[in-house]
């Protein structure tokens, strides 16, 4: 199906629907936030009837992203799902997934799940913000300053200042759209984005200090319940930290490690600067891109398999270079 005819689908499929939810993946980013907030916006600004809910448990830190929903899944009457920045059903978060006929799905990450009748996915864009950018832009849906707000931190969050590979010419077209027709003041999106308490730089510095890194280029840090606690950050700093360790000559790629006990798992945060890591995540319960990946894993046991699956991918690609 071409393109422009799926985004007109995706329209016509919200606007025949009274009751949407709209749903992301488990443990959110920016751009999952970001997303979900954005196009819920647009639709009630479109279509002043509709009952639309954003779900998904939420993040301190995001709030200024806007509000999220609770839902009744009971109560709902032929409702419409749309799942945004997740690929495979798993890891969607807030919802019973069996309880939707009518499913859209929006996504940047290479396919995994088949979920709905209805599937856009795009691994070249360098977000779902991107995406549902385009889909304001491309179709009848309104474009409120706050929908623009959002849409625009959520692509520099996972473009990383658009500064990694999936940033293209698409990516500043739309950008630059954004800011002609909403007059969004960037200046204090960067400040929601960028703001960082001191106890964070210190506790980046204890990362950079204690990470280990292999002859084949791979580094690897397990931080414990103590550490959170003597630096007086949460539990999901690590995920907001990640991407800071980009651009270190001697790291090909990197995982940072902490322990749930509230979901008694390990949450493991992937990133590289060449060896694909997607692929190896996807055996540990995790997955996502083939530079920015996920796992979550149960038992201490399958972290220490995983860190030898990455500095194997690292020798690999080292050795491929040589080549």
């Amino acid at each position: 199906m071409n393109i422009g005819t799926l985004k007109r689908k995706i329209f016509k499929s919200i606007k025949s629907h009274d009751e949407i939810v709209i749903a992301r993946h488990i443990g959110p980013d920016p751009d999952a936030i970001a997303s979900t907030t954005a196009l819920k916006e647009s639709i009630k600004a479109t279509f002043k009837n509709k009952k639309v809910y954003a779900i998904g448990k939420g993040i301190s830190r995001f709030k200024y992203f806007g509000e999220l929903d609770k839902v009744d899944e009971e109560k709902l009457k032929n409702p419409l799902l749309i799942v945004l920045d997740v690929p495979n059903i798993s890891r969607i978060d807030g919802i019973d997934f069996k309880k939707y006929k009518d499913i859209i799905k929006i996504d940047h990450h290479p396919f995994e799940d088949k979920m709905g009748n209805i599937e856009w996915i795009d691994d070249k864009a360098s977000s779902v913000c991107q995406m549902i950018a385009e889909l304001i832009f491309d179709t009848n849906l309104k474009l409120p300053k706050k929908t623009a707000e959002n849409l625009f931190m959520g692509i520099v969050s996972d473009s990383e200042r658009f500064s990694l590979s999936y940033t293209s010419a698409k990516t500043f077209l739309l950008v630059s759209k954004l800011l002609e027709y909403s007059k969004i003041d960037i200046i204090s999106l960067y400040n929601n984005l960028y703001m960082r308490p001191f106890s964070e730089i210190r506790f980046q510095g204890f990362i950079a200090t204690h990470l280990n890194v292999t002859e084949n280029n791979f580094a690897y840090l397990k931080i414990s319940k103590e550490d959170i606690l003597e630096y007086g950050v949460d539990i999901s700093t690590p995920s907001n930290l990640v991407n800071n360790f980009n651009y270190i000559k001697e790291i090909l790629a990197w995982a940072l490690v902490i322990y749930d006990e509230k979901n008694e798992l390990f949450k493991v945060n992937i990133r590289s600067r060449g060896p694909i890591i997607n692929q190896v995540a996807s055996k540990y319960n995790g997955g996502g891109h083939p530079l920015a990946s996920g796992a979550r894993i149960k038992n201490e046991a399958d972290v220490n398999n995983l860190f030898a699956e990455l500095d194997e991918e690292c020798k690999k690609y080292n050795e491929n270079r040589k080549i």
